[in-house]
Parts: C-alpha cells; structure tokens; sequence
C-alpha cells in the first residue's frame, strides 16, 4: 500500500506540474513556509502536500491590544488560543502561483453578448492583499481586501463563496463582507453558507456605478473568494483609478476594527461585530487618499499574542511570521488551501508608508520585566528590517498606545536601535492616546469608532507632516 500511495503521489504531482505548465505559472521555485499542527488542530503541513492554487497577476505595484480574548480563544469549534498556525514553522516545496485562464475584458471596451468575466489586475482594482485563484476566483483574507470597479449596465450580481467555516453553527467566525455602490454601502454579508449570490444594482437604465467589494473580518476565522460575473450585451467593468498614495498597515486586533460594532467591553470576539472600515487604519487611509493593505490579526503580537498568564509566552501569534503571507486561516478554502500557504508578491502592491501598531499583545506577556522588554524591542528591530528589505522606498511609522502605553519606551528604543544598527533614518514613532473611555468600550475593552477617528486623526497628521502631503490630496 505505502509503495501504491508514493507512486500515485508521485503522479498527481506531475500531473499537476503539467496543469500549471499549461495555465502558463511557473513551477518549483521558491519553497513557502507554513504552520504545522498544534494544540490538537490540523494545520498545513501535516504531512501532505499542499499546492495554492494562486495567480500570480503580475501586476506591478496594483493598489494591500489587548486582545482579552483573542479572534477564537476558546470558541466552539476546536480552536485554542494559540490561534491561527499553532506550531513553528516548517518549509515545503511548493509551486509558485501560476496564471489562471478564462475570458477576461479590456477595460476600453463593452462586450457584445453574454460574457463571463474573470476579476483580476485587468479588470478590477484589487483591494489589499487580494489573490486571483487557480479556480478564476478571487480569494480575500485579510481585512479590507477586496475589489473595486466600475460597472456600466442595468443590473449587476454577484457571487461570494465561503471557506470550511462558513455554516449557520459558526456565525461567529463567518466572514463578514460589504459592497457598496457609489460608497454607500448596500450589502452586508454575514457569509454563513458555501455560495451566497447578491443582487448589487438593478436599474431599468443602463448606469455607471462605483463597486467596492470590502471584507470587513479578519483572516483568523475565515476567508472568502469573489466570483467571476456575469456581464449582459453592452455591460462592461473596468477598474477603478487608483488614489494619490498607498500605505500598508501591520497589526493587531485594533487594526482589524475588533468589536467595534458591539460597544460593551464584556462581550467577547465575534466576525459579525468586526468592520475594518471603523478602524483608525482604514479612516487613515481614506483621509489620506491612500490606497491601502491590512496585515493584521486579532491576539498578535512581534514576541507573543495575547497571554493571561506572563509565564506563558504565545510564540505561536507572532505576526512577523505571517508578514510574507497571504493570510494565516484556521478555515480553508476550496481543496483545503489556507493563505498561509500563499507567498505573497511584495511587487504587487508597494506603499510609500508602512504604520506598525504592534505591541498590546506583548504587554501582556512582557509586564513591566526588564528583560522582557528589551527582548521585544530587540525582536522589533530585527522586524524593521525585514520590513525595509522588502520594502526599500517607505517611509516607516512605529504606533502604539491606543489600549496602554506600557510598551511605548521599549518601542521607541526598537526604533533607535535599528536606525543605529542600519543607518536607517526613515523610521519614525508615534504614541497614540489611550483610548477615552468617555466615549465608549468595544467588546473586550477595544476602541470604539469614535476612539479610532482620534487616533486617525493623530497619525494622518503625523504622516502628512513626515511626507509632506497636503490634507486636499
């Protein structure tokens, strides 16, 4: 049996070498690391081989706490408080992402009959970290990926498909989605079944209208992938422009907008209460006219997520470990891919500002213990360049403070110490406000959107002085 399953693997993989040869991707190039099994839960890496059926679009620069309860800490459906990639890393020979076929559309022209059309860099501007699939999907799983377009036509559908947590049992780790039309939203998804079609507009005249496809959840819990659409004669779809500047964004829960529809600090984490769109991030960005990328995730931390027990080090919730990826998923998606799985390009989206709020989850393993601290500032510094070598033109800003200023010194010294290590100068910090209770608590005691409006405010400003950009861009 063991010699018949290693000559059937043997073939799958040269058939599939074949396929990926035909779709025109690249294969047997770098090897892409992935969490292996912990604490109980079936990661990748356990022992079979996984390929990401991922695009690899081409595209040049496209514009991507105090964590009480972390996203899924002790959740009904076998999660631990580890979270997402419990266990090391471990590398695996993976397939680059190849280029997925399909009719696609020039963004000059309207088509002439019925016409399925692929969302890709071609035909949609992709939001964030968002991936074209093997399959002509789209997959999202950061916060705030997604797709923005123009759609000329009458009427106007389109199709979500969840991942492995999206059923009526597990709402609370469902993906949440918004679509809007002309930015008002008119489609809030909580996407609890395996397809979900949406009716986006439906006029008796042909309209051009704004689409923005945002995933307002983070990519802990669960994952979602657009579909193509269907275009009638003389419909068509282009991308929509891109904004004056582009930011990327690493973080944690606070970032991902954690409980901010769900203003009562005793309740506990939920996708549904989770909007990106009311966090400072996001209300940066916009203030800005930037162009965004979300890499965050709830209970992360640079040395440790979020622990009630300073003894006990999280090492499993670093975000470093997941800043090259597409994601990091408990759920997977299609043939049990996970976008830990998934390398991500850093060409596809290149930000002329990178913000890093990092640092409320190490709190709670590093207190006020010396030791502890200089530890998380030394393992910041090595991030900020890692962060540079991948991103060599940005102008970098170091946050944090919004829920405890605990850390704040020992990454101030983060920052000093790799610009005296590197010579670096375009590293700058910034202490947020603690957040004004008098002004609300979110579940789990994170800000309320009034609370992330001061902090955008702080570090848009903060940002403008720095870069010299005008508050009318």
């Amino acid at each position: 049996m063991k010699k018949n399953h290693r000559r059937f693997r043997i073939l799958y993989a040269a058939l599939l070498s074949l396929v990926l040869a035909s779709c025109g991707g690249p294969s047997g190039k770098d090897a892409d690391t992935e969490p292996t099994a912990g604490s109980g839960m079936q990661q990748p890496g356990d022992g079979k081989e996984n390929t990401p059926d991922a695009e690899d679009t081409g595209d040049d620069g496209q514009p991507g706490s105090h964590d009480k309860d972390g996203a899924g800490n002790g959740s009904s459906n076998g999660q631990n408080e580890d979270g997402p990639g419990s266990g090391s890393a471990d590398s695996s020979d993976q397939d680059e992402p190849g280029n997925s076929a399909g009719v696609t559309q020039s963004p000059d022209q309207e088509n002439d009959g019925p016409q399925t059309v692929v969302l890709n860099a071609d035909t949609v501007k992709l939001l964030g970290r968002t991936q074209p699939m093997l399959d002509k999907n789209l997959l999202c799983a950061f916060s705030g990926s997604g797709a923005e377009f123009d759609f000329t036509g009458r009427r106007l559908e389109l199709t979500l498909q969840g991942d492995s947590a999206a059923n009526e049992q597990q709402r609370e780790n469902c993906a949440r989605v918004a679509i809007y039309v002309n930015d008002e939203r008119v489609q809030d998804i909580m996407l609890t079944s395996k397809l979900q079609t949406v009716t986006v507009t439906d006029s008796e005249e042909v309209q051009t209208v704004r689409v923005r496809i945002v995933k307002l959840s983070e990519t802990a819990m669960s994952t979602v992938a657009i579909r193509p659409v269907e275009l009638q004669s003389g419909e068509s779809i282009r991308p929509a422009e891109n904004r004056a500047h582009t930011i990327e964004f690493i973080g944690d829960s606070i970032t991902c907008g954690y409980g901010v529809d769900d203003e009562n600090r005793n309740h506990h984490f939920s996708t549904e209460t989770e909007d990106v769109t009311k966090a400072y991030a996001w209300k940066t960005a916009q203030a800005l006219d930037a162009d965004y990328s979300m890499v965050s995730i709830s209970g992360y931390g640079i040395i440790s997520g979020y622990t009630d027990n300073p003894d006990k080090k999280v090492e499993a919730q670093r975000l470093p470990d997941y800043y090259d990826k597409l994601g990091n998923c408990y759920a997977s998606y299609g043939s049990g891919i996970q976008p830990q799985m998934i390398k991500w390009d850093f060409a596809r989206f290149v930000p002329e500002v990178i913000v890093i709020n990092l640092g409320t989850n190490d709190a709670s393993y590093c207190g006020q213990d010396a030791a502890k601290q200089q530890e998380y500032a030394d393992a910041y510094a090595a991030f900020l360049k890692t962060i540079r070598e991948k991103n060599p033109d940005a102008e970098i800003f170091c946050t944090l403070g919004l829920m405890g200023q605990e850390l704040c010194g020992a990454m101030e010294r983060a920052a000093e110490q790799y610009t005296a290590e590197t010579g670096d100068t375009r590293v700058h910090t910034l202490r947020l406000a603690v957040q004004d209770q008098t002004l609300g608590v979110a579940a789990d005691w994170h800000p309320t959107e009034a609370n992330h409006e001061i902090a955008a405010e702080a570090l848009a400003k903060a940002i403008r002085d720095v870069m010299g950009w005008q508050a009318d861009e």
